[in-house]
């Protein structure tokens, strides 16, 4: 495995799943539309980012622990497909859980892939 390659297959997951936190985090921008109170805002801001909370510490948990990184994002994948099934359109699940899905296949990659990765050369 190529040197750019090595790179590319461990930051790739990485750098998506902080892409995907960020996208998620916009749709907690609309607590601003209502003219309610700072508290009531500030609460329900916080309820809205608890799903990008819970991402980036799977995040973390995941940097070093790929295996552990698979299998909870392939988890809230399929999480996500249970609970909310039947409530929108197919491409609203493919929207939400594809990152989450696909970053899981690539730490599965990292995983599997971890001692050529890991070396300098």
């Amino acid at each position: 495995m190529t040197t750019p390659m090595k790179k590319t297959l461990f930051w790739l997951p990485r750098i998506l799943c902080l892409m995907f936190a960020v996208f998620i985090s916009a749709f907690a921008l609309d607590v601003f539309e209502g003219n309610t109170g700072f508290w009531r805002t500030t609460l329900a801001l916080l309820m809205h980012l608890i799903p990008t909370a819970v991402i980036l510490i799977v995040l973390v948990v995941s940097w070093r622990r790929e295996w552990v990184g698979a299998i909870l994002f392939i988890g809230l994948s399929g999480l996500f497909i249970l609970r909310f099934w039947g409530n929108g359109p197919w491409w609203i699940y493919l929207i939400m859980t594809g990152p989450l899905f696909l970053v899981g296949i690539l730490f599965l990659l990292n995983w599997r892939y971890r001692a050529q990765l890991r070396t300098s050369k």
